[in-house]
């Protein structure tokens, strides 16, 4: 039976998804993933995973194996939702009697020999009773099925799958984590397939098995081999979010705006010093969530009517409310966001000029990005008329979702969260994350500030990623602290620099994971040291750079700014266009250029990862004559204002000159650009000129991470 044939063609699979289904199969027949390591199909967030494990399920079946275990995250929903889609994708074959397909905690305890006899699809939640019953079905309950060979698929393999626990200080393996490797054990011919976007932690898992006592404790997760899965052309993801978001030419440029720190707090719990509802539209911290929402509003009507404008179907839009985890703070969240809508009804019926002024606000905003993608843009007459319709007849559903059940009774007959409404505003934590589409997501709000960001489950909460339209795009807004963004920007950096690791081969070198160390200052972290509060990744040819940031006083800089200056002046011998000097002259450079600047948040501080960058990299130099050198360049009489004309912070200090001679002379080594701003008041700093430092790393490196700080125990 040729089961991929009919399933690609039924789906019209790409040429490039074949090729990497069968990519797969072919290097699970020659990889021992059972015995050894599992194979990962590594692609994006919501960019296809599940159609392409199925497809590789299909081809297994034509290459002799007999059962498919399928590993879910341990939800209902999602459990829910993988059973539906195996059942949609392998319909034909089920009303064939070739294919069974069933949930573990339903399977019959009455299969017949024919029933044994075809090909079997099981779904199990990663959950303890749902792979005990697992267990039991090959071990007890029909162990026929030991002889049979088995591929398990283990989706989102980052989670749950890796399970640690310390007990009486010494380290013991998770439950679940066990429970697979019994089920490895217990089948004899049997290959391990982990799918994920976020395989960071897999990649740093031990290499050889570990043995506890003379007998197997923990079984290799770490891939044997990596199977890129190809992005479809309808994709959007990181690289337009935070990467074109600089270019001014790009709608992408309006995608991000700010969120005070002062906000995102008042919003975690109900505490009127802080945030008082009743006049929910003047308030200082609820000001961006405000403009969210009437963006949202706004973004939504006209999206309709441009829809309307061409005879479409009126799409339905969605908006995800994601600070905090707690329970309370999605009860006081739903409050706020429940009075913002009332109070902008109240406004409409009562014709308070407060309306006039937010719409107005939104009207431009939107049209800036609008007007960039080209796309019609309504009259405001006409805007206006719908969005008081909207508002008037109750258009804005809120609905807060923190628990299976609740995301259960959202869900439609496809496992995607119901929009109700013509704007669907979903407030939530980590329930959100994982394996929950959002159709027509063009409004985020997102606040997450733990104490150590885990930059796997970071990447996880960005929903927005995915098969999008693009005219979508203009009205789509994000909403966020500062720090949190750049953060998220930073992990982007992350997840791109690898996958083109792989892409290049380059990963055959070796992808460097650096720790800063106050002794060492640098070296390898261990793989149990994956949870950074900061990553800086480092691809060739790449600035890094601080922004967000204030000069320090006039007064105390000034003996400070004298001294660099001097140095400056020395080592640069008047050869502003670069010369090579000694890294540690270059750090000591760095360290009295941050002592002139002041960060609201230590965070946003690049100095330890401009250092990092600057030692490392200056000892890969090929040429004896340049290892332990950088370039300087500098430039001086610089005006640059602190903030852009849209209010976001200046962060292209370098002109396109300065970059371009950087990039030409750091081959093999970096380059340290120092601009020497004048920093006047009128322009928002304190009339303290500073030097703006920008590192450059060599357009010849390899692909490396650095942690800019030791992580805690």
């Amino acid at each position: 039976m040729n089961f991929y044939d009919q399933l690609a063609s039924s789906r019209e699979d790409s040429v490039e998804l074949r090729s990497c289904i069968e990519k797969t199969i072919t290097e699970l027949d020659h990889q021992e993933t059972s015995v050894n390591k599992p194979g990962i199909l590594l692609g994006k967030i919501q960019s296809g995973k599940t159609r392409a494990f199925l497809g590789v399920i299909a081809l297994a079946f034509d290459k002799g194996y007999d059962i498919a275990v399928i590993l879910t995250k341990g939800t209902k929903s999602l459990t829910k939702q993988t059973i539906k889609r195996v059942r949609e994708d392998f319909k034909t074959f089920i009303k064939s009697a070739e294919v069974e397909v069933f949930d573990i905690m339903s399977l019959p305890d009455n299969l017949t020999p024919y029933e044994l006899n075809q090909k079997l699809i099981l779904v199990v939640k990663k959950e303890d009773d749902n792979l005990r019953r697992l267990l039991k079905a090959f071990d007890t309950q029909y162990p026929v099925l030991k002889n049979k060979r088995l591929l398990i698929i283990d989706d989102e393999a980052d989670t749950a799958s890796l399970s640690f626990r310390r007990h009486q200080g010494q380290v013991d393996v998770g439950i679940i984590s066990q429970q697979i490797d019994q089920v490895r054990d217990l089948v004899r011919d049997c290959d391990f397939l982990q799918v994920t976007a976020t395989p960071y932690s897999l990649y740093l898992q031990p290499d050889e098995e570990v043995i506890r006592n003379g007998n197997s404790f923990f079984k290799p997760k770490r891939p044997a081999f990596t199977v890129i899965l190809p992005i479809h052309s309808g994709y959007i993801g990181g690289d337009y979010y935070f990467e074109k978001c600089t270019d001014p030419s790009s709608p992408a440029y309006y995608f991000f705006e700010p969120v005070p720190l002062a906000e995102r707090d008042s919003l975690k719990k109900e505490d009127k010093r802080r945030l008082n509802i009743d006049n929910i539209l003047d308030e200082k911290n609820a000001a961006v969530l405000v403009r969210a929402v009437m963006n949202f509003i706004v973004g939504g009507t006209i999206r309709r009517m441009q829809q309307a404008g061409v005879n479409q179907p009126l799409e339905k839009y969605s908006f995800l409310f994601h600070t905090e985890s707690k329970r309370e703070s999605h009860n006081w969240q739903q409050q706020v966001a429940s009075r913002i809508n009332q109070c902008l009804i109240d406004a409409v019926k009562k014709d308070d000029p407060i309306f006039e002024r937010l719409l107005q606000q939104t009207y431009d905003d939107l049209k800036s990005s609008i007007d960039i993608a080209g796309t019609n843009m309504p009259d405001y007459s006409n805007i206006q008329q719908e969005v008081k319709k909207a508002l008037v007849a109750g258009y804005l559903m809120i609905a807060k979702v923190n628990s299976d059940n609740e995301i259960e009774a959202l869900l439609d007959e496809d496992g995607q969260l119901r929009l109700r409404t013509p704007m669907n505003m979903f407030i939530g934590g980590q329930i959100l994350d994982r394996g929950i589409t959002i159709m027509n997501l063009i409004g985020f709000y997102y606040g997450r500030n733990p104490k150590k960001f885990q930059q796997d489950t970071v990447l996880q909460h960005s929903r927005m990623y995915g098969s999008r339209p693009v005219e979508d795009l203009p009205v789509t807004r994000f909403y966020s602290p500062p720090h949190i963004y750049q953060i998220m920007r930073s992990i982007h950096e992350f997840d791109s620099a690898l996958r083109e690791a792989f892409l290049s081969g380059a990963h055959e070198k070796g992808i460097y994971f650096i720790q800063r160390d106050r002794a060492d200052r640098l070296v390898p972290c261990s793989p149990n040291k994956l949870l950074f509060s900061k990553l800086t990744t480092i691809r060739p040819g790449r600035r890094v750079l601080p922004v967000d940031f204030q000069t320090i006083s006039k007064t105390a800089g000034k003996g400070i700014l004298n001294d660099l200056d001097t140095r400056i002046n020395i080592l640069s011998k008047g050869m502003g266009d670069g010369v090579q000097i000694e890294t540690h002259e270059a750090v000591k450079l760095l360290e009295l250029c941050y002592q002139l600047l002041e960060f609201d948040d230590p965070e946003d501080s690049q100095a330890k990862a401009q250092i990092a960058v600057l030692e490392h990299f200056s000892q890969q130099a090929d040429s004896t004559d340049a290892r332990g050198k950088v370039w300087l360049i500098t430039a001086t009489d610089r005006t640059i204002k602190r903030y852009r004309d849209e209010g976001r912070f200046s962060d292209s200090p370098d002109t396109k000159q300065q970059t371009d001679n950087a990039l030409r002379l750091a081959t093999n080594i970096p380059a340290l650009i120092l601009l020497r701003e004048n920093g006047k008041e009128s322009d928002g700093w304190r009339d303290l000129p500073f030097w703006w430092p920008v590192v450059v790393t060599p357009t010849n490196a390899i692909t490396s991470v650095f942690a800019a700080e030791d992580p805690k125990e």
